[in-house]
């Protein structure tokens, strides 16, 4: 079973999309902040990071640069920031894929299928 760790401060969102990823068979675990997210994964490195953008203190960009600092996880950022320049700050950034809000579910979770089978066998 894969593990997702979602990191959102929007307390809605996450509770629905981890409810819709459990359906599917993931294990999840959630961050409300980007402090959070990075303690969580050093607890538990995950095999999958759904990462918002836009987050008080620590933000999701500053969040996938200290990750991508050590490790390959795979990042999904998924946010409300929808100009060509933020998905390409949040591309080089090192994010492996861009979902805006709001996105559809089910495409959402093909993308986290496309990008785990990318990322079998890759140390984390």
């Amino acid at each position: 079973m894969s593990c997702i760790l979602l990191v959102d401060d929007e307390a809605a969102l996450c509770e629905s999309l981890a409810y819709s990823l459990k359906k599917e068979g993931y294990e999840v675990t959630t961050a409300p902040d980007g402090h959070s997210a990075i303690k969580q994964f050093h607890k538990q490195v995950p095999d999958v990071i759904l990462l918002d953008l836009m987050m008080p203190e620590v933000d999701g960009m500053e969040v996938c640069w200290r990750i991508r600092a050590f490790s390959n996880v795979p990042i999904l950022m998924l946010t409300a920031k929808d100009q060509d320049m933020d998905k390409v700050r949040g591309l080089e950034a090192g994010a492996d894929d861009y979902v805006t809000k709001p996105f559809n579910t089910r495409e959402l979770l093909a993308r986290i299928k496309a990008v785990l089978r990318r990322h079998q066998g890759e140390p984390a």
